[in-house]
């Protein structure tokens, strides 16, 4: 006789689903795995706190780039008809291109193109560059033969996050751009760190005054004297001599490394003898002509405390409130930048604790103390003093470029 089999209950999926949760559940209630978890939680929440990079700007892509053309000879507004309009209805026509802005200025341009938000920087200046070698025949003959152009990308990080001014009450402006650079090229030393920029003071630079009453005394030109003085600045390889098993490179030419040479530089030939640069110009190693002019001043406020990393802190050992209110002086500002992707807070402590290190190391007044300068200081942001070390910068080979600056007439001696 057959006996009826008797099948057990199945669980139902619903049971099922309740039975693997409720163990989870009982899991984190009879162990310390939660409290193992909330401390493993905080913790990566405080390193990503330190190493997550932070920024004093938005770090938005917006690709930007700024064409910079060079065309002699051409008054502003032939600049504006033959380079800017064509240029600016060329670079519109790149695929992304939001906005096109532009100025024209005699014998020189600037067209800048922005891009869409979100677009790729590297491939957008890829198309500007792609786009500009499409349509090299529209190019006019004084831009393609005798100027050029160059594409600048500008990026967020070019914004400089720390700056510091240099003035003093017996240095002049020539003084103070020399000391900045030496201090640029220390500051720029420090990690992380990227575009240095100077800004007011007097850079160094050999000038060359021509008599006009001597030029055309010995029939030249200015023309024919600068591309003497480009000439005279050039140095080629010539190839090599071999002898005695051994090779010697041969170069023609020379730079002109010293001011006196450049005054021995001949120009031209009348009446059958040369004719040096000394005879129809001065030539002069000092300050530049002035290009921009910056200035510091202390206000109401320039005795107030201030941590050593605030704006608006002194470095260099020297008492604002000794300072009259309300007057200003000449000063020169260093601007530093950082790379992209780094910590913007731990480059600019980086910076401004060099600058202290620079100060401690008494770096500063030993050059007031050698040149008998006035006293200073160094001041972070916008303002502040010095008197910095000061001793000759090497003399190297002066640039064509440098030598080109040439002035209507010959001052009174």
């Amino acid at each position: 006789m057959n006996q009826p089999q008797i099948t057990p209950p199945q669980p139902s999926p619903a049971d099922s689903h309740g039975g693997w949760i409720d163990g989870i559940v009982q899991v984190f209630l009879r162990s310390n795995l939660s409290i193992v978890l909330l401390i493993l939680s905080v913790a990566l929440g405080g390193v990503a706190l330190l190493v997550t990079p932070r920024e004093e700007d938005p770090q938005i892509v917006v690709p930007l780039a700024d064409v910079y053309v060079s065309a002699p000879g051409l008054s502003c507004e032939e600049i504006e008809q033959q380079v800017t309009t064509p240029l600016e209805r060329i670079l519109y026509q790149i695929d992304g291109v939001e906005y096109v802005y532009s100025m024209s200025r005699p014998e020189s341009a600037i067209v800048t193109v922005r891009f869409y938000v979100g677009q790729d920087r590297e491939r957008s200046l890829v198309r500007i560059l792609k786009k500009i070698e499409e349509n090299k025949d529209l190019i006019p003959p004084n831009v393609l033969h005798g100027g050029g152009w160059i594409v600048k990308p500008v990026e967020i990080d070019d914004v400089p996050i720390v700056t510091l001014t240099l003035h003093s009450d017996g240095a002049d402006e020539y003084t103070l751009r020399r000391v900045a650079e030496e201090l640029a090229q220390r500051l720029a030393a420090v990690q992380n760190t990227s575009r240095v920029s100077l800004h007011g003071g007097l850079p160094r630079a050999v000038r060359v005054e021509f008599d006009r009453e001597a030029l055309r005394a010995r029939k030249l030109s200015l023309l024919e004297v600068k591309r003497a003085l480009q000439a005279a600045n050039v140095l080629l390889p010539a190839g090599q001599a071999l002898r005695d098993d051994a090779s010697i490179d041969v170069r023609a030419g020379g730079l002109l490394r010293d001011p006196r040479q450049v005054a021995e530089v001949v120009v031209g030939v009348f009446e059958d003898r040369p004719v040096r640069l000394a005879a129809v110009a001065r030539v002069l190693d000092g300050p530049d002509e002035r290009s921009s002019i910056v200035r510091h001043g202390w206000g109401p406020a320039a005795g107030a405390a201030r941590g050593e990393s605030e704006a608006g802190a002194v470095i260099f050992p020297l008492s604002p409130a000794s300072q009259p209110a309300g007057g200003s002086g000449p000063a020169v500002t260093i601007s530093i930048a950082k790379k992209q992707g780094t910590n913007a807070v731990k480059v600019a402590e980086a910076v401004i604790a060099e600058a202290h290190r620079l100060a401690a190391a008494d770096w500063f007044a030993r050059g007031r103390r050698g040149r008998g300068r006035g006293s200073g200081g160094l001041r972070t942001d916008a303002g502040g003093e010095l008197a910095g070390r000061i001793h000759d910068q090497p003399r190297h080979a002066l640039r064509p470029h440098s030598l080109a600056r040439l002035a209507g007439g010959r001052p009174d001696r």
